[in-house]
């Protein structure tokens, strides 16, 4: 059996307000889930010992008589422990959870009564029959100052345990939302990843049909071309990052296939400053931006020209420019397509706001910078 479980027979056998009460399924579960659940049972065990400790060394000191403090304690202390659990695992729950605040302090309410009953009940008969030896004179049963003193008391310990559950179980609940916020982006992570493959090569696929019909000889090179592709992005790119240096290969690969259907008609060079060879960017990113080199420069007999520069600066950034002849009717006729807003819904999950993003036309010109932290 449970020890929650257990708790609620105690609890149900002594208050018989909880024996006709119809508890939802939801707040059973919540109930009888094991109380080791989001805290351990060795430190629900370890935390009353303690407490216990340090009540009886306290009361013992109080009244010089730890003998006296120890009986008292040992009766006290598990009517303590049931009234906290089900404070906690039952009323806070069905009641303050629900947002039934007038319901929880009635049910509160009637519980400290029976409590105090008990308690007295149990001092008078097993310990002593000086019900309230704290008091200047004898106290009585009944008596107003002695129920206000018991369920102060009780009061106190309710509150003092419950407030550590709760922030326990706050914290425990904000690493939780910490830890789905951080699932969920690296799923969309890789559900933005898996967009980019079927889009490149979708539009490869294309190329290799244009070189297919005109039965070019270069359609066995973008094969292998496509081939060494697929093979980095169905079996080396497997984490969050990946080498600057593999994802500029894969870019120049890239533009060698495009290369293969447009021939002499691409010009491309590459600059590359700064120690970048233990740099790490998030894989395929750079290439939705060699891609729109195309989309905007490409248009029936034109000429593409693309210049890209790699700098890694002394202060930890990646300052990546892609300049480009830009075509108006070339970005009129192509569909918006995925990449670039891909690629940006890709940053602020990465980076949040710790990354720029530019574009700007110019003469004739595109020009792309992208600065991220390595």
């Amino acid at each position: 059996m449970l020890i929650s479980e257990y708790i609620l027979k105690i609890a149900t056998s002594q208050y018989g307000f909880l024996k006709n009460t119809t508890l939802n399924p939801r707040i059973i579960s919540l109930f009888k889930k094991n109380i080791g659940d989001t805290i351990p049972i060795r430190y629900h065990v370890m935390f009353w010992l303690v407490y216990f400790l340090f009540n009886m060394v306290r009361w013992g000191s109080y009244f010089d008589d730890y003998w006296y403090s120890l009986h008292s304690n040992l009766v006290e202390f598990p009517i303590h422990i049931i009234s906290v659990y089900i404070n906690i695992y039952y009323l806070i729950p069905k009641y303050i959870l629900r947002k039934k605040y007038w319901t929880y302090i009635a049910s509160l309410v009637v519980m400290l009564g029976f409590i105090y009953l008990i308690r007295t009940g149990l001092i008078y008969f097993l310990v002593t029959k000086n019900i309230w030896p704290e008091a200047s004179e004898s106290g009585k049963f009944m008596q107003l100052n002695h129920i206000i003193v018991v369920v102060l008391g009780e009061l106190y310990v309710i509150a003092f345990v419950t407030a550590i559950k709760l922030v326990i179980d706050w914290s425990i609940e904000k690493r939780r939302n910490e830890d789905l916020a951080q699932l969920q982006m690296s799923t969309e992570l890789k559900y933005l990843r898996t967009q980019i493959q079927p889009h490149f090569f979708f539009n490869t696929l294309n190329n290799l049909y244009a070189l297919t019909l005109s039965k070019s000889d270069n359609a066995p090179r973008l094969v292998i071309k496509l081939s060494d592709m697929m093979q980095y992005i169905l079996y080396e790119v497997k984490s969050s990052k990946a080498s600057l240096l593999e994802e500029i290969t894969h870019i120049n690969n890239f533009i060698d296939i495009e290369r293969l259907r447009f021939e002499d008609r691409v010009d491309a060079e590459m600059d590359i400053t700064g120690d970048i060879e233990d740099v790490e960017v998030p894989p395929l990113l750079l290439l939705s931006f060699a891609e729109n080199c195309f989309k905007h420069g490409m248009k029936d007999n034109d000429r593409l020209k693309i210049r890209m520069s790699f700098n890694v600066s002394s202060k930890g950034y990646l300052e990546v420019i892609f300049i480009n002849n830009f075509n108006p009717s070339a970005t009129k006729d192509e569909s918006s397509g995925i990449g670039l807003e891909n690629a940006k819904r890709r940053l602020n999950l990465l980076f949040s706001t710790n990354f720029i993003l530019e574009s700007k036309v110019e003469n004739d010109t595109y020009t792309l910078f992208l600065k991220i932290p390595v």
